[in-house]
């Protein structure tokens, strides 16, 4: 269905139908944009695709929407969710960036590379969940509409996979429809931004610089050092 030039979806989920908006990124660009802005400042959970998967983004700073996407995903709140800014300038407000981290940064972003960081305000620490032993996992994703998204936002968002955890990552729309068609509304995503499919590829590589420079990897994934 179409509602002012935006591509409205629904399907069934198992005994009533329940209305999944999903907005096409190719067809109205500035309006998903809008949309998605709206639905986030409202403390709601958007799927978008990135340069790896498709994603679920909040703002972290919002409990209520952190607890929607461990919800949705069935995630134990002791793991936390990465975050995806849109710039090194935006980095740079809130993290620390020791001179051995700008070094791989410089290399690897924007792309799939994470990077562990501690805050420049350490209670930052204490008040979002998104830190775990003092750090968060964050990227500069180089997916546009990411970029334009978490720029117009103004702060970091969450981009963890749009899955149940330690399920197969969702590469379309029609995979995460699939993935979360059996729950209720309370733990499905508020909107989906259609970008199409995507190629299937590693999640980020989430790598920790330690004191010494040297470079720990967390998790090997879609960049080899």
């Amino acid at each position: 269905m179409i509602f002012g030039g935006l591509f409205v979806s629904s399907f069934l989920i198992t005994g009533y139908t329940q209305i999944m908006e999903i907005l096409n990124l190719e067809r109205e660009q500035k309006s998903v944009l809008e949309k998605a802005l709206v639905i986030l400042r409202q403390g709601g959970v958007v799927a978008f695709p990135t340069e790896t998967s498709y994603g679920l983004g909040c703002d972290p700073r919002n409990l209520a929407a952190l607890g929607k996407i461990y919800r949705i995903k069935s995630r134990a709140t002791s793991k936390a969710l990465p975050l995806v800014a849109c710039s090194m300038e935006q980095i740079e407000s809130i993290f620390d960036m020791p001179a051995k981290v700008r070094e791989l940064t410089d290399k690897h972003w924007p792309g799939p590379l994470t990077v562990l960081l501690e805050p420049k305000d350490m209670r930052l620490r204490h008040a979002l969940p998104v830190f775990k032993d003092g750090l968060a996992a964050v990227r500069i994703s180089s997916y546009s509409f990411v970029q334009s998204l978490v720029y117009s936002y103004g702060f970091p968002l969450t981009a963890t996979s749009a899955n149940i955890s330690d399920e197969k990552p969702c590469y379309s729309v029609q995979e995460i429809l699939k993935a979360f068609e059996s729950q209720d509304a309370s733990r499905q995503p508020d909107l989906i931004i259609d970008g199409g499919v995507l190629p299937e590829s590693e999640p980020s590589t989430i790598v920790r610089v330690n004191a010494d420079g040297n470079v720990e990897i967390v998790r090997q994934g879609a960049i080899q050092l």
